[in-house]
């Protein structure tokens, strides 16, 4: 059991409480989420120009600009699946969705830049665990989730569809809320434990290597096979 009153857990305490942020919250995260997707579907376009309503260099900004590449591919997914879609205009998609994912990528480093500053001066307990994924990758996953809450209410809405339908998606919604209330908690208790020191975590670098010409094969085989 440990005590509040162990100097190590005390030092930490002392250092968060004079920097922002230290104790984000998950409802503070989803609430930026809500903001990106509520604006992204007055035009429902993803052509639309991103506009950040939040001071660059902050947080909360990163959170709105994830979940806005987020939003946007969602619907770029979309328009790449019917069957009768032109292969040009498909593969431009295809493209622009890649590009996507490596946006994505980045920015969640960046997010998890400013935990590894933030908990830069905690002092970890001796049997402190190592968590398996980072604070900023666990916000990847609850940005998505609204993403699929706000979709699958929509169907549960859907007039043109049947009442079993509606149903049926009621039910996944239902299955949906729980899970972001059980990412809620999950947050909220790696925040903590993070902040105390009970809990560390390390931030490995991502690579998509199909958009590495050094590392697709398919891209650095191309390139040194001679032209007849």
């Amino acid at each position: 059991m440990i005590s509040f009153s162990d100097p190590i857990i005390a030092h930490n305490l002392i250092k968060l409480q004079r920097k922002p942020f230290a104790m984000l919250k998950a409802d503070d995260c989803y609430k930026v989420f809500e903001a990106s997707i509520d604006n992204y579907h007055v035009t429902d376009s993803v052509d639309t120009p991103f506009h950040n309503p939040y001071p660059e260099g902050t947080l909360d900004s990163l959170l709105y600009a994830k979940n806005w590449i987020d939003t946007v591919q969602w619907h770029l997914e979309d328009l790449v699946r019917p069957p009768s879609i032109d292969p040009i205009e498909g593969m431009l998609l295809k493209r622009r969705i890649d590009k996507s994912n490596q946006d994505r990528t980045n920015i969640v480093e960046k997010i998890d830049d400013h935990f590894l500053a933030i908990f830069s001066d905690v002092k970890y307990l001796t049997d402190a665990r190592i968590n398996s994924e980072s604070p900023a990758w666990l916000l990847d996953r609850m940005s998505i989730l609204m993403l699929k809450i706000f979709h699958m209410r929509d169907q549960t809405l859907r007039s043109d569809a049947t009442d079993a339908h509606r149903e049926t998606c009621r039910l996944k919604l239902n299955v949906l809320i729980e899970q972001k209330n059980d990412m809620r908690l999950a947050f909220d208790e790696m925040m903590e434990d993070i902040a105390i020191g009970k809990r560390r975590f390390k931030v490995y670098r991502q690579l998509k290597m199909y958009n590495d010409p050094s590392l697709n094969p398919s891209l650095y085989q191309a390139k040194n096979t001679p032209r007849k």
